[in-house]
């Protein structure tokens, strides 16, 4: 076995998405740095092990990296592979994203056996997602659907509509791609609908702030585009200060030097949702994103970002 010092320990999710970008770094690290030598860890963390409450009851989508995040903290391992999309939009103090990858497609995906599109379900339908950001957008498109809570990984939730569960439900784009289940997409919901996680489709990399050899190592794989839409959607989120019962969307384009992210707050009734974008120079992304925030929390976000569930 190589030693430590050529060595990069990968922690990761044992779930089969999670696995596949983390041996999806791994291949791009390897063909980076064929001296070195790759070890992945995996681990199961406290948001898999909950799967019969949403994700707002126990604690939000940061269930899914603290244990990955002690980890690295601990020194049993380097750095940690994420959908951005689960990355809480403040960092535990000596924790950085050193780097994140192309974006794979960002969409939400409408996934159904008896519908062919959102719009023709009939009234009274049975939507499954576990996100109270697709619930708030999904009841302000369609109040008389029935939204419901929709847990576990991508193919426990197909099973669950295969079953009969749910007359259709929404995943990501990207995981679906990414597991070769692309074929299940009846159809990609058009951001008017449906805008999407801060982060979504973006895999990103974790490290210690501190770590300088972990962060050159992965440097390497980091894409400039992805980086700058993902630093404006977080700061967007971070400027925000929702909590993780709060329906949070946002969604940034490069278009040249030009950065244009457009941002979504809702209520998880959907009876009240903010919608506002703002484009600026790509180099400032962070600015964007709070520039963005603020104009939402004038409009009056602020209300409804200090709702609790209901």
């Amino acid at each position: 076995m190589a030693d430590s010092a050529h060595t990069l320990r990968l922690a990761t999710r044992q779930s089969r998405l999670a696995l596949w970008q983390t041996e999806h770094v791994a291949a791009l690290l390897r063909a980076a740095h064929p001296d070195l030598a790759i070890e992945i860890v995996p681990m199961t963390t406290q948001g898999d092990r909950i799967v019969d409450r949403s994700l707002a009851e126990v604690g939000g989508k940061g269930l899914f990296i603290k244990e990955l995040e002690l980890a690295i903290e601990q020194g049993r391992a380097d750095i940690a592979v994420h959908s951005m999309k689960d990355v809480p939009s403040e960092l535990p103090p000596g924790m950085s994203i050193a780097a994140m990858l192309p974006r794979a497609d960002p969409r939400d995906a409408f996934i159904s056996k008896k519908h062919a599109s959102f719009d023709a379900l009939p009234r009274g339908a049975r939507v499954g997602t576990s996100s109270p950001r697709r619930q708030a957008q999904l009841k302000h498109a369609r109040a008389d659907l029935e939204v419901l809570t929709l847990r576990g990984n991508v193919e426990t939730r197909l099973r669950k509509l295969d079953a009969g569960e749910y007359d259709a439900i929404i995943l990501a784009a990207a995981g679906l791609t990414r597991l070769g289940l692309a074929e299940r997409i009846t159809h990609y919901l058009d951001f008017a609908v449906s805008v999407p996680a801060v982060g979504q489709g973006i895999i990103g990399i974790e490290c210690r702030s501190s770590d300088a050899r972990s962060i050159e190592l992965v440097c390497a794989l980091n894409d400039e585009h992805a980086a700058a839409c993902g630093a404006a959607e977080r700061a967007f989120a971070a400027r925000l200060q929702g909590n993780c019962f709060s329906p949070i969307a946002a969604h940034a384009q490069l278009d040249g030097d030009a950065l244009r992210l457009q941002g979504v707050v809702g209520s998880l009734d959907g009876s009240v949702l903010y919608r506002d974008s703002m484009a600026g120079p790509a180099s400032d992304p962070g600015r964007i994103g709070i520039e963005l925030a603020e104009r939402l929390l004038a409009a009056g976000a602020d209300a409804v970002l200090r709702q609790g569930p209901t």
